[in-house]
């Protein structure tokens, strides 16, 4: 299909994009002003097509988040709260654990691990959490804590982060999530979330897992107070970090949800906004092999579509997720399996069951075989 061009700019991008040369800053901001979205995502698509056909992942997970207390007061979240705020909960171990198993079969091959900065949870709580899902599903992955977390538990332990990591990866996690990385602006991080670590933090925290041997997903925030050269400043520093590790397995591009934060004032990401992050972030990010559209953020059917502008994931089936949902998302709090299949072949697209490293897996009943 022979592709129209309104903005003839451009032109010089789709050259490189058919030559699979890297991407620009100066390409990057034209590519978040051009008003020519269905170019864009065209291009996009090139790269997604060429990196892994027609096919898209997802698989069966769930989302555990043992506190929401938090020391920091980020503008940005609805989900932290205080300590002594009723409506306030931490876990007890037992109730992790029980959490767990309530959502468990034996096709969930991932739980994903987040919660706030709790004032009092030591290290060696969280250690003795992981050993606990370990032992009672052994054949889960754990992806668990943000770049952020284990900067608060080295400030806390007073140990190195380099201490923080050997003794979670010693307790069980297999790989590490990609959030709290927001934007990596300092002008907007002190107005969004200036109570936690900077970005150039979390980029050496995240240097150091991969230097460890954990692989992690990457992150940006949008949709709030950043501006387009904020954006592609982003993506380029964590295609540097990249360039040097290799440790990123998938980015996500995650939009703004302002209900209940002090920046509800702030319109929400439309499908354009949502469409264009995604095909930007292929573009740009020549080096991370996986683009997610995370059906929770952007509502299934957005995401849906963006499997045609540069994504190949999907997520997962979550089955229960609170972090956004407090920020006033209003999608369901999971899919089933069935769901997802259904999606992503209506999109025209193949579906992939996966494990966390993207290996294929091959269900019979309630089991599964990773296909390696």
């Amino acid at each position: 299909m022979q592709l129209h061009i309104e903005d003839s700019r451009l032109k010089a991008v789709l050259e490189k994009v058919e030559a699979g040369q890297r991407l620009s800053f100066d390409d990057g901001l034209l590519l978040y002003s051009t008003p020519d979205l269905l170019a864009v995502g065209y291009m996009a698509n090139l790269v997604r097509e060429r990196l892994h056909g027609a096919r898209t992942y997802f698989n069966v997970n769930r989302h555990i988040n043992p506190t929401d207390v938090c020391v920091a007061s980020c503008r940005l979240c609805a989900f932290g709260k205080r300590a002594k705020d009723p409506k306030a909960y931490t876990m007890s171990l037992d109730q992790v654990w029980t959490r767990a198993a309530e959502g468990w079969s034996e096709s969930i091959t991932e739980f994903h691990i987040v919660g706030g900065l709790h004032p009092e949870l030591t290290l060696d709580w969280y250690c003795e959490m992981l050993r606990g899902l370990k032992d009672r599903f052994p054949g889960v992955h754990l992806k668990a804590f943000t770049m952020v977390e284990v900067a608060y538990f080295a400030h806390r332990a007073k140990i190195s982060h380099r201490e923080v990591l050997r003794k979670l990866i010693d307790a069980g996690v297999d790989s590490m999530p990609g959030g709290g990385a927001e934007i990596f602006s300092e002008r907007v991080r002190r107005i969004i979330c200036d109570h936690k670590i900077d970005g150039g933090e979390w980029l050496q925290v995240a240097k150091l897992a991969h230097q460890m041997g954990l692989k992690s997903n990457c992150t940006m925030l949008y949709g709030h107070l950043e501006d387009d050269s904020d954006s592609v400043d982003h993506l380029i520093k964590l295609r540097e970090v990249q360039d040097e590790t290799g440790g990123f397995v998938t980015f996500i591009p995650l939009a703004f949800h302002p209900d209940n934060t002090p920046l509800q004032h702030i319109p929400k990401t439309t499908g354009f906004n949502d469409l264009r992050q995604i095909a930007v972030s292929r573009l740009m990010l020549d080096n991370i092999p996986h683009i997610k559209a995370y059906w929770v953020m952007m509502t299934p059917q957005v995401a849906q579509i963006a499997q045609r502008f540069g994504a190949n994931d999907i997520d997962g089936t979550v089955v229960e997720e609170r972090i956004y949902h407090d920020a006033g998302s209003t999608v369901v709090q999971g899919l089933r399996r069935a769901e997802l299949l259904r999606l992503i072949r209506e999109a025209g697209r193949e579906p992939v069951e996966r494990d966390t490293a993207y290996r294929p897996v091959q269900r019979t009943e309630n089991a599964f075989t990773v296909l390696v």
